[in-house]
């Protein structure tokens, strides 16, 4: 052993990195964001040692900067998560995501019997807890804890 610590996953020159996602809400994340959609180049660290979490996800996304709103949709199953925007290979912004007061058409409602389960209609979701997260339906008023939303 030579005493040099390699870097788990390679740098970037220009993109967007979101770390400190916990495992278990690590893909929940890819499908939030649509990278399955994307043409760049992208990599998917799991189950990655972490001081904070002990163990983490994170994912690199080449040459995409996500706007803001996208990124915070995040917050909704990892709010630990913290987003890096690379510029030539350096840190030009460092935030946490902030969970928004709505969201909208990203998680499925649990009961059966809301009219979004039975008409072509987007979700609405009232955020009602930060700590841990817990959202409500608009339609029904169900309530479920962000880790267990079900991400459409």
């Amino acid at each position: 052993m030579t005493g040099k610590k390699e870097l788990a996953v390679a740098a970037l020159r220009n993109g967007t990195v979101i770390d400190h996602i916990p495992s278990s809400a690590l893909f929940k994340a890819v499908r939030i964001l649509g990278i399955e959609n994307l043409d760049t180049s992208v990599t998917i660290g799991y189950n990655l040692e972490s001081g904070k979490l002990g163990r983490k996800g994170i994912i690199k996304v080449a040459d995409v900067e996500f706007d803001e709103a996208t990124l915070n949709r995040i917050a909704l199953i990892a709010p630990t998560a913290v987003v890096n925007i690379i510029r030539d290979f350096n840190v030009v912004e460092k935030r946490q995501v902030a969970l928004p007061d709505t969201i909208v058409g990203i998680v499925k409602c649990a009961n059966p019997k809301c009219i979004t389960n039975n008409e072509p209609m987007l979700t609405r979701f009232v955020v009602v807890g930060h700590d841990p997260v817990a959202i409500r339906c608009h339609y029904c008023n169900h309530t479920v804890a962000g880790k267990d939303a079900e991400v459409l």
